[in-house]
């Protein structure tokens, strides 16, 4: 049995990862210094799949507690979730930005050099590709960013590439995710944010649930079909099961490939708006709003690489994301909170 280390393991995407993992055969071990998230979410997984996941609370930026998991483990891979990933905030803190994800990925990297471990899928995003000149965006679409958190990815993108030209034996993987949405089917676990949500579908969950009185909608006047931003919106399950496919593409291929995962479909933030209210049953106000700065109008993605080398696609409808993170909100009205 294969062991894989997901650092940032307690987060939303991770945890969900983590369920895919260990019911595929893997030994999970989950790195997370609790700063943006709860043990709670590893217990969940326990619950899910009827496996313990062995827990280790430290930084990536902290060398030592790295060398100490390279030690205890026998790690395979490493799935690298760990990072701070609020925009806004990383416009105010982007030293804290750089020091938590650039530096906290070239601290990982060191030590599993030291190690000799040379699997890496790293959690990237399509923040990397700026207000992209023109849809679908496909992995060779120019890259460049917009704000501290996506610089950050992007530096993290190039400090990988630089990696493997300077050791070939590297084994890596950039999953460029699109706008993960939804909750495993259980309603167990789920995307649990800090205070106001940044991602569209927790604040439609909110207001619905009672918890905020209304949604804000940036801007109605884009040139979409109904005014709106439309975002390519992806089943957080889906995009956990294309981390389990693209370790299983590492362990045949060397080099380093970029992928992105999305459905290669745009929703407008009325369609979500409409599709959550339909599909559950429940009101969700909403006030149209001036636009904000650094939004772009358009973004989806061409998945088509994805398929083509990790034989990877979505399963998930546009349903199941409306109705799976309703679930999750209706069940864990505080997220984990409540129970921490």
């Amino acid at each position: 049995m294969l062991t894989i280390l997901l650092t940032g393991g307690a987060g939303y995407i991770a945890s969900h990862t983590a369920v895919v993992l260990q019911l595929a055969g893997y030994k999970v071990v989950a790195l997370d210094n609790l700063e943006n998230s709860s043990e709670e979410s590893l217990r969940r997984v326990a619950k899910i799949t009827g496996q313990a996941v062995e827990f280790v609370k430290a930084d990536i930026r902290d060398a030592a507690a790295l060398r100490q998991v390279f030690s205890q483990y026998s790690i395979s891979a490493v799935v690298h979730f760990a990072g701070l990933k609020a925009v806004g905030e990383s416009t105010q803190l982007p030293l804290k930005y750089y020091d938590y994800n650039v530096a906290g990925t070239v601290t990982l990297c060191q030590v599993m050099a030291e190690f000799n471990i040379k699997q890496l899928v790293f959690s990237s995003s399509a923040t990397v590709y700026g207000a992209a000149a023109e849809v679908p965006i496909h992995e060779q679409s120019a890259r460049s960013a917009t704000n501290p958190y996506g610089q950050s990815k992007l530096m993290i993108e190039y400090i990988l590439q630089d990696l493997v030209t300077a050791d070939p034996s590297w084994r890596v993987a950039l999953l460029r995710y699109f706008n993960p949405v939804g909750a495993h089917e259980s309603g167990l676990i789920g995307e649990d944010p800090n205070g106001i949500p940044n991602n569209l579908m927790p604040f439609i969950s909110q207001v619905a649930v009672g918890k905020r009185a209304q949604l804000q909608v940036f801007g109605n006047d884009y040139s979409t079909p109904d005014g709106t931003g439309v975002r390519d919106y992806i089943h957080v399950m889906d995009l956990a099961n294309g981390h389990l496919q693209a370790l299983r593409y590492l362990e045949k291929h060397q080099g380093i490939e970029a992928f992105n995962l999305g459905t290669g479909q745009g929703y407008s933030v009325l369609d979500m708006v409409k599709a959550f209210s339909e599909v559950n049953g429940v009101a969700v106000p909403y006030q149209i709003v001036d636009r904000r700065p650094g939004d772009v109008a358009v973004c989806y993605a061409d998945a088509s690489k994805a398929r083509e080398l990790l034989g990877w696609q979505t399963r998930y409808t546009l349903v199941d994301m409306v109705g799976d993170a309703w679930r999750w909100q209706r069940q864990n009205p505080e997220g984990y909170r409540q129970l921490d």
